[in-house]
């Protein structure tokens, strides 16, 4: 075989498995848009506005690595379905706070582990030297695919994501 032949052939390899990734975080959102009701970018939102208690739209944009404008659009359809609510802040009364209902802290309760908490144990269990092999050969692909200057939090959903424009 030739090399190039060789080459394409690894790399059409290498697509599927990229293509088999993408595939498990759609599935995965789908699941639980089917059982919940929500997508993956509004369990995150809930999740982040859980772990803060309360929390602003700038700061919730950063943690989740959505947009202003998709994380706004987000708590909007939240509030509307009751799982949050907004309140002023005392010490800016300009400024709003985010925080879960009774509703929100339920379904938050009653959330299955999501996909990257599964993928987060199973890849502790790798040996080091073998972890940043991985780690190594995907920020490779992540900078073949000219995606390294997108910033996505550790979170396995789809959804738009903020890109950096700090570049």
């Amino acid at each position: 075989m030739t090399e190039t032949k060789l080459s394409n052939q690894r790399c059409q390899t290498l697509l599927i498995s990229i293509r088999k990734i993408i595939q498990a975080v759609d599935i995965h959102s789908r699941k639980l848009n089917k059982e919940f009701g929500l997508t993956g970018p509004q369990l995150i939102v809930l999740q982040q506005i859980s772990s803060h208690g309360q929390i602003s739209i700038t700061p919730l944009s950063r943690a989740t690595s959505l947009s202003q404008a998709t994380v706004t659009d987000i708590t909007k359809r939240l509030e509307a379905r009751g799982y949050i609510a907004r309140k002023q802040r005392e010490d800016d009364r300009r400024a709003v706070s985010l925080f879960l209902t009774k509703k929100g802290q339920d379904i938050i309760q009653n959330l299955p582990p999501l996909l990257q908490e599964k993928f987060t144990e199973l890849f502790s269990d790798i040996e080091d030297w073998e972890q940043m092999m991985i780690i190594s050969a995907f920020e490779r692909v992540v900078s073949l695919m000219a995606a390294d200057k997108i910033e996505a939090s550790p979170i396995l959903v789809t959804g738009p994501i903020r890109q950096n424009t700090n570049g």
